[in-house]
């Protein structure tokens, strides 16, 4: 037991500092109890400030108590609004996190992609079935550039959303590709921008190459 609260008092020290660990002291060594229970409170609330995350959790108020109360080997005797108990602290067992034991078909799209498949399997309406297709596909292709930086055709996401949602969402690949519907807002504009600026290289290099004849045709002029 003894030894369990030091590592905890260390563990504490780490969170809370050197400085609210020698308050603890001092408190513990004040002798009227009425004073010790008025500065516990003021240092309760300091040490709300410097551990907001408990905040989120149930019943803060009593762990920073308890927090507290081991900080000062458990010997601090107030008169406190919870009853302060080292062992509930000391017991406190991490909550069991669930990790996922199914991988996803494509790791690149991850299994976010094939949930949003999986509910767009379960659309009634044509027109909203499209939309959804439209805009997995938008998602799927960014994904795919952000994990490769090959370049991906539409037919291949096509593929992929017919696979994953085994053969229940399909779109025509021509009505796709003339529309580039699985390119993102951005990435068009970033195609017309390259096309803009390769157009005006190439019209900078005719002029130049005007100026040139025009100035050996003044030369032979000469």
């Amino acid at each position: 037991m003894e030894a369990s609260t030091s590592f905890k008092q260390d563990l504490l020290l780490r969170e809370y500092g050197r400085n609210v660990q020698d308050l603890v002291n001092y408190i513990s060594k004040v002798e009227d109890r009425s004073e010790r229970t008025r500065l516990s409170q003021l240092l309760i609330n300091l040490m709300a400030k410097l551990n907001p995350q408990l905040r989120d959790t149930q019943d803060y108020q009593q762990k920073l108590w308890n927090h507290l109360f081991v900080m000062s080997g458990s010997t601090l005797d107030v008169d406190a609004p919870y009853p302060l108990s080292a062992m509930e602290y000391l017991n406190d067992k991490p909550q069991r996190m669930e990790y996922a034991t199914e991988t996803p078909a494509f790791k690149h799209y991850g299994t976010n992609v094939e949930l949003l498949i999986e509910k767009a399997t379960e659309l009634q309406d044509e027109k909203e079935r499209e939309a959804a297709i439209v805009s997995i596909g938008k998602l799927m292709k960014t994904l795919y550039r952000s994990y490769n930086k090959d370049s991906i055709t539409d037919d291949v996401i096509l593929n992929d959303i017919r696979q994953l949602s085994k053969g229940k969402l399909n779109m025509d690949l021509r009505y796709i590709e003339s529309n580039n519907l699985f390119e993102s807002v951005g990435g068009g504009r970033q195609q017309q921008d390259n096309q803009q600026r390769s157009q005006q290289q190439n019209r900078g290099g005719d002029n130049r190459g005007r100026k040139n004849q025009r100035t050996s045709s003044n030369q032979r002029n000469k």
